[in-house]
């Protein structure tokens, strides 16, 4: 029994390691969440946003052909929904309203889902990212899109990003 115990001791110590790893990789905050797209390949990478008074989040939309789209999340006042935009090509430093509208290529309220399918909506950073993203009519929307076709993207994503990791 003595021989026993003893040996019990190495077994915990491993799995309170793996536990420890499973639950490192759980807890991965939405700022270094990357998402992935079974339809296309195309994948979505958060990054932090830093110290913006309107941006909560900031992420890329990577799409085929290396085309790549910036991303930005900001709460809307009236009725708290976290407005996302995906940018394409953008003039660098001030721009108008015009401007901004003409890179624009997608805007919507970006949603979650859980394991269980409860949808919510995307937190701002230091929160544990969710399993599942949903843009709604982020296809059709990139579809007509001036970076489709030609010399931009060929694949649609479709609306739904599945959690692939964590960035490092």
């Amino acid at each position: 029994m003595a021989r026993l115990l003893g040996f019990a001791g190495p077994i915990v110590l491993v799995a309170g390691i793996l536990g420890a790893v499973a639950n490192a990789q759980a807890a991965c905050p939405i700022e270094l969440a990357v998402y992935g797209d079974t339809q296309s390949g195309a994948e979505i990478g958060f990054t932090p946003t830093g110290t913006s008074a309107t941006v909560t989040n900031t992420f890329r939309l990577i799409l085929d052909n290396n085309v790549v789209l910036n991303g930005i999340v900001m709460w809307t006042q009236d009725v708290s929904r976290p407005n996302g935009a995906l940018l394409y090509k953008c003039p660098e430093g001030d721009v108008t309203g015009e401007e901004l509208a003409a890179c624009t290529l997608w805007n919507g309220v970006i949603y979650t889902s859980d394991d269980k399918g409860t949808v919510g909506l995307l937190p701002a950073e230091g929160v544990e990212a969710p399993k599942t993203l949903i843009l709604p009519d982020l296809g059709p929307g990139l579809r007509q899109s001036r970076a489709y076709g030609g010399t931009g993207f060929s694949k649609v994503p479709s609306d739904v990003f599945a959690m692939k990791g964590c960035q490092e």
